[in-house]
């Protein structure tokens, strides 16, 4: 374990960092870790460099700090990077390459733990909000921080439904719910209530989904064209993959959206058959064992057929 504030120590201007597409685990590991910092060290100048998080998230200390006004050449003494690798932060990347120390703090079990100066990387742990939980320590708790703890640990562990859920995990919520935020709540508004546009954009992912391999897997895609008639963007597409995945009798989800000419942002899911990761990673991608991701090109048919051969070598009978 690493002991923030001494990595910290004689920093005039730190940096935090996380993922592009931010999720409910790096928003809330993002901000629950602005808030410590800021607390901790009220003469230290702390700013956060983010993609910007969807609105279910706007409630979030922090928020509206994220990808707030700052010296674009600014050069930070520290930069912390949660719940990814530095090459997945975005616009951060440069900063984050240019600062003095990198810290570096994740669960995924496909990332290296290379490229940072310090690395706290524990796959085990079911989310980064989790292990920023550990580092921040539970006396130095508040309210906004326990929430925004909370929010990072029920979107990663599927509200502690996923097999990544541990005893540990339960007690640490349980600790945060002594806080007193209203969770029912919180869970209902940034992790099941969709908008009407996103419900109808499910609905046709739903409709339009395949079964292959005698039904134990599914796919489905969406492309720029339904995505311009709809006006969204992919944060309307969260969750879409989670719905395919719970369809009895599969074991393996493929979700995909059209991001530019024959390239796709895909999302894999297993119900445990199936280690996602190590088929991510081919790609590569990365993420857990049953949740991850990557980005391919080709057409729908061929990036499918490619996913579905690396797939079919965990799946006995399937496998050429």
């Amino acid at each position: 374990m690493i002991d923030i504030l001494e990595e910290c120590k004689g920093a005039g201007k730190i940096g935090i960092s996380g993922h592009i597409r931010p999720d409910g685990d790096c928003t809330g590991s993002v901000s629950a870790l602005y808030q410590y910092l800021k607390k901790a060290l009220p003469d230290v100048q702390v700013e956060v460099l983010l993609e910007k998080p969807a609105a279910v998230f706007a409630d979030l200390p922090g928020y509206e700090k994220m990808t707030g006004s700052f010296d674009r050449q600014a050069v930070f003494d520290v930069f912390f990077i949660l719940d990814s690798v530095k090459e997945r932060t975005g616009f951060a990347e440069r900063f984050a390459r240019k600062a003095k120390k990198t810290i570096n703090i994740d669960h995924h079990i496909s990332n290296p733990g290379t490229g940072c100066d310090v690395n706290y990387i524990v796959p085990t742990v079911g989310s980064t909000a989790e292990l920023v939980y550990e580092l921040i320590g539970k006396e130095n708790l508040d309210e906004q921080i326990a929430k925004s703890i909370y929010i990072g640990m029920i979107h990663d562990t599927g509200v502690f439904q996923y097999s990544n859920t541990s005893p540990k995990t339960l007690r640490i919520a349980a600790e945060l719910l002594e806080y007193g935020f209203d969770f029912p709540k919180i869970i209902d508004e940034t992790f099941y209530e969709k908008t009407y546009v996103q419900n109808q954009i499910l609905g046709r992912a739903l409709l339009e989904s395949i079964l292959f391999m005698d039904g134990k897997c599914i796919a489905s895609m969406i492309d720029k064209k339904l995505m311009n008639f709809y006006k969204a963007d992919s944060r309307d597409l969260e969750g879409i993959v989670s719905q395919l995945r719970i369809v009895k009798g599969v074991e393996c989800a493929i979700f995909m959206y059209e991001t530019g000419t024959l390239e796709y942002k895909v999302s894999l899911r297993s119900c445990g058959a199936v280690d996602v990761s190590k088929v991510a990673a081919y790609f590569g991608g990365g993420g857990h064992v049953r949740a991850a991701g990557c980005n391919m090109s080709g057409t729908y048919h061929d990036v499918l057929n490619n996913l579905s051969r690396e797939i079919a070598k965990q799946m006995p009978g399937f496998a050429s």
